[in-house]
């Protein structure tokens, strides 16, 4: 096992640098919903996870309150995630088609998932310190993925803030437009797609569906 992500993964858990998502992340996890009353919340920052020699990191932009908020992984235990795993799944990146809990025994072939932001936002929308507090944490998932070659972001925020990240980092001002499977060469080698973000809003009135994810992440593969 990688020791860098096992300093790192805890560091994440740690973490209670932003105070309004400390709050708000005991909050959920006393205040549970009625058809999670009887779980025990996780109620910490949610590390990313996955296949450690990755070529492929998928992100998205927070942990779902009552998905990864409360199961303690990313995409995991709501529908954002039960849409994306049977995608997943499809594509040959997955062994399952569900991701419900810790102990489900899902792997990933060759990819790692992974959040901008580690702790659930109030209404889904983090503020900019926020934001900044989190982005060591992925800079350092970035670099402990060795074997990385391809990073897809799941909805706009997301992309935006990888490229925020790029754009710091390697102090370029070229401009990315977030367009679904739209293809970009960054500064390190790596390539970014954007994808539409497998929510059950853009599911439901159908910007996104099985078919189109499915083949993203298909042709995804083939870069790989």
């Amino acid at each position: 096992m990688n020791t860098g992500f096992i300093q790192l993964n805890n560091s994440i858990i740690k973490c209670k640098k932003c105070a309004r998502l400390v709050n708000f992340t005991k909050k959920i996890s006393k205040k549970k919903r009625k058809q999670n009353i009887n779980d025990t919340y996780w109620g910490k920052p949610v590390p990313g996870f996955g296949d450690r020699k990755a070529r492929l990191m998928i992100i998205g932009l927070a942990p779902a309150a009552h998905g990864g908020n409360r199961t303690g992984r990313a995409f995991t235990g709501d529908k954002s995630g039960n849409f994306l795993f049977k995608c997943l799944h499809a594509a040959k990146i997955s062994n399952q088609t569900f991701s419900n809990e810790l102990n489900d025994g899902l792997k990933l072939n060759s990819a790692y998932i992974t959040n901008i932001l580690k702790c659930v936002p109030p209404n889904d929308k983090p503020h900019i310190n926020e934001l900044s507090n989190c982005s060591n944490y992925f800079a350092n998932e970035i670099s402990n993925l060795k074997n990385l070659k391809l990073i897809i972001t799941l909805g706009k925020v997301a992309f935006d803030n990888c490229i925020k990240f790029y754009k710091k980092s390697y102090l370029i001002n070229k401009k990315y437009i977030f367009k679904h499977g739209k293809k970009y060469n960054l500064p390190d080698g790596k390539i970014l797609i954007a994808c539409y973000h497998p929510s059950p809003r853009n599911v439901n009135t159908k910007i996104i569906n099985f078919k189109m994810m499915k083949n993203l992440f298909i042709n995804a593969k083939k870069i790989l």
